[in-house]
């Protein structure tokens, strides 16, 4: 006989929460087991199907309607304006990724931009309403909260990076202070010897982490940390462009920059052009992602390669694989760089 109680059906019959209940996952899993879908495994399958034997549930077709339009959709956030979204090389090389991993399933992807705490708090109540199956998020800074609002609103969510070296919610990340470090060695080995950095924002760990990267690299090697070698930038071109403006006057000897993103250095390119300096004769420059924009560079640039494309793949196997499983484990992935080498340097 079913068990009463809250859940139960208005006409008696268990419900499918009932079922979700008894088989210890969420709502969206038994949906998903009852319409047969491969992204559950056996034992999760196997725990539904008891559970669906002991209650005597008995799905009819309006509910596995209703449970279907309810399921099988994850958001993809970026907190930062359209025009960095569709103009950064990073932004499409994760989507990319994230597209090709859902591919060959049924989920539909929602691409959302959350600018304003309005934006976030109206996004936050959609996911808590189970209307998504979870959530994917980009370029998260430290003072986000966001992540924490969705883990404690019970929301499978996968961020690409981090906001600190303690961050809670699970993410996949690449190996940003070691990739700045190959890019810095790599200029010293060149017998560069006044090696200035253009990094990222503050806020974000990932700025920070290959902005530490630069500075163990010049410690190793025995050199001392100039403070007026390092100008800050926000990822973007322009920024670029006005930080190395003011490295050149700080240290108009600079011989070697190391970008924190490959757009950064397109700025950084620019600004040396309008000074008279050469890339590689006068400064040599390494940018950080090996973008197609570091390709099409004149001369073509020295990046750190992100894997942007299979971090999106990885971040997306690992939200489907917490929506599916509903498992206690919580994936943690750093991705490994390298650096690429052209004649920037």
């Amino acid at each position: 006989m079913a068990e009463a109680g809250r859940g139960t059906g208005r006409d008696g019959r268990p419900t499918l929460e009932q079922v979700a209940a008894r088989a210890g996952v969420g709502r969206g899993t038994v949906s998903r087991v009852i319409n047969g879908s491969p992204r559950v495994s056996d034992r999760t399958r196997a725990a539904v199907q008891q559970a669906i034997a002991d209650l005597g549930y008995v799905p009819h077709r309006a509910a596995r309607a209703l449970a279907a339009n309810r399921s099988d959709a994850i958001a993809l956030v970026v907190p930062e304006p359209e025009e960095r979204l569709f103009t950064e090389p990073f932004f499409s090389g994760i989507i990319r990724g994230v597209s090709a991993e859902l591919a060959d399933t049924d989920i539909q992807l929602l691409l959302t931009l959350i600018r304003t705490p309005r934006e976030r708090e109206r996004f936050t109540q959609y996911a808590a309403s189970n209307r998504l199956d979870g959530v994917l998020m980009i370029s998260v800074h430290g003072d986000d909260p966001l992540p924490d609002q969705l883990a404690d609103a019970g929301v499978p969510a996968v961020m690409t990076g981090r906001r600190s070296a303690e961050e809670r919610v699970p993410y996949v990340d690449c190996d940003n202070g070691g990739g700045a470090q190959l890019a810095v060695e790599h200029l010293l080995g060149r017998g560069r010897k006044q090696v200035a950095t253009i990094a990222g924002p503050a806020d974000m760990y990932v700025a920070q982490c290959r902005l530490e990267g630069y500075r163990e690299a010049l410690s190793a090697a025995g050199l001392p940390v100039d403070e007026e070698l390092v100008a800050r930038g926000d990822f973007t071109e322009e920024s670029g462009h006005v930080a190395m403006r003011e490295l050149v006057r700080r240290r108009p000897e600079l011989d070697a920059v190391f970008c924190a993103s490959d757009l950064m250095a397109v700025g950084a390119r620019r600004a040396l052009r309008e000074v008279g300096r050469s890339v590689p004769d006068d400064v040599a420059l390494v940018g950080f992602e090996d973008s197609a924009l570091a390709r099409h560079m004149d001369p073509p640039l020295t990046s750190v390669n992100q894997p942007t494309q299979a971090m999106g793949r990885a971040m997306t196997r690992a939200l489907l694989e917490e929506i599916g499983d509903g498992g206690p484990e919580l994936p943690r992935l750093v991705l490994p760089t390298e650096l690429v080498r052209r004649a920037s340097s």
